[in-house]
């Protein structure tokens, strides 16, 4: 797999829209809330051209009943994938690329948090926003066929920005 980094596409947001409409008829009710999160979810942010889509469901063990429902749609469930408490799922188009992922997680989870925090931070602050697509373009280049060191570049960014997100969502609400 190669990584690619682009330019912001304007066709993101109507991706993420399409296919919220078929996640949502294939699992009904389960669904308690969708959103669009990761690079592809801010506005002007380069990324790898690959929605990620954050489920909240009222189950996670209806969710796994109804996997098959997903994968009628061209998903593959992977279950947890390395995080505790998700189920993971990923689509890839006819040649092989990878263009949807799906986060499930229970309703309110504490990652459901983490996740939107910083998209809204990254929204919110454009420079930080410029910096992580700096960082993300140069550990592509840095790093095209090896996602396990690609993601080891951007960890520390994002844990710090993922904090200094949390906290500023804190005081958004009081």
């Amino acid at each position: 797999m190669i990584i690619r980094v682009v330019p912001y596409d304007q066709d993101w947001p109507t991706r993420y829209d399409a296919e919220t409409k078929r996640i949502r008829a294939a699992l009904g009710e389960l669904v308690t809330s969708i959103h669009h999160i990761g690079s592809t979810a801010v506005p002007g942010l380069s990324a790898k051209p690959i929605i990620d889509i954050l489920l909240e469901v009222a189950e996670l063990a209806e969710l796994d009943a109804q996997s098959p429902r997903l994968e009628s749609l061209g998903y593959e469930a992977k279950g947890e994938f390395g995080i505790s408490g998700r189920r993971y799922f990923r689509k890839d188009d006819e040649l092989g690329t990878r263009t949807h992922q799906v986060h499930a997680f229970a309703a309110s989870a504490l990652q459901v948090d983490r996740h939107i925090a910083f998209r809204d931070y990254l929204i919110e602050h454009p420079a930080v926003a410029r910096e992580y697509a700096e960082l993300k373009q140069r550990l592509a280049g840095e790093f095209p066929n090896d996602i396990t060191s690609y993601t080891a570049g951007k960890a520390s960014f994002v844990k710090h920005h993922e904090s200094e997100a949390l906290a500023w969502r804190a005081n958004q609400v009081e």
